[in-house]
């Protein structure tokens, strides 16, 4: 939440130079809720309300779902404002910008030239894609166009999910199969969190603790972990640009 916080103020901050603009923070799944959200954006009295997924590739489950709740609560309040929805940025510039920072920053530290690249987003189950869920897609993508900003053709990189729960078939390769099967033909592993801007549970125990033992335990050489996008400074500016427009 601190991190969300912070991203919500920088990008304010850049918005001020262009307008009013005041940022709110909603979580889904925690504090704070959108109900206790709409009575502070009531007292604001915006003339204009712009919804903006901190999630850059679209699923039904996780924007989807924040988008309705918040659209159902506003029907039930019965409170009407102006409201755009910015539906999901997964190819643009800034936002890929920043991975491209923040990964050759990351390959900059690096020994040796023996990794596999992995980016690592979280899991959805498979009859959800089968359904027309864009995720996977918009997944792709983004890899696609930070591997074209990279500029280096011999990264040698993968697209993986993490995450995973319950017994339903859930799309893969899985984070952790291809963290096994690297490690064990004694390469380093680089992970990019690629569907997460701020580092949370899904980053900092399940990427940091429990992927970097399971890599050293099949032999991994070295692990690293490209840091999340958090507030880093082409990101915010792309998160100001999709706003302005």
């Amino acid at each position: 939440l601190t991190l969300t916080q912070e991203q919500a103020k920088c990008l304010e901050n850049n918005l001020l130079e262009k307008g009013e603009y005041k940022c709110f923070v909603v979580m889904r799944c925690w504090h704070p809720r959108a109900s206790d959200v709409i009575k502070k954006v009531r007292e604001y009295n915006p003339k204009e309300i712009i919804l903006l997924p901190l999630y850059p590739q679209f699923s039904a489950s996780t924007s989807g779902s924040s988008i309705n709740e918040w659209n159902a609560l506003c029907k039930k309040e019965n409170y009407r404002a102006k409201t755009k929805t910015i539906c999901c940025y997964p190819t643009e510039n800034n936002f890929i910008a920043s991975h491209a920072f923040l990964i050759k920053k990351t390959l900059k530290t690096l020994e040796s030239n023996n990794f596999k690249l992995i980016f690592s987003a979280h899991g959805l189950p498979e009859s959800k894609i089968k359904k027309g869920d864009p995720y996977q897609w918009h997944v792709e993508e983004t890899v696609k166009e930070i591997m074209s900003k990279l500029k280096n053709k011999n990264l040698d990189h993968v697209i993986s999910y993490q995450s995973r729960v319950g017994p339903m078939k859930w799309i893969g390769p899985f984070t952790d199969t291809e963290i096994i099967k690297y490690s064990k033909e004694k390469k380093g592993i680089v992970v990019v969190p690629v569907a997460f801007v701020s580092e949370h549970s899904e980053t900092l125990v399940e990427l940091d603790i429990e992927y970097k033992k399971l890599a050293k335990k099949n032999g991994c050489t070295f692990y690293k972990r490209v840091p999340a996008l958090g507030i880093e400074e082409n990101f915010i500016k792309g998160l100001t640009a999709l706003v302005l427009q």
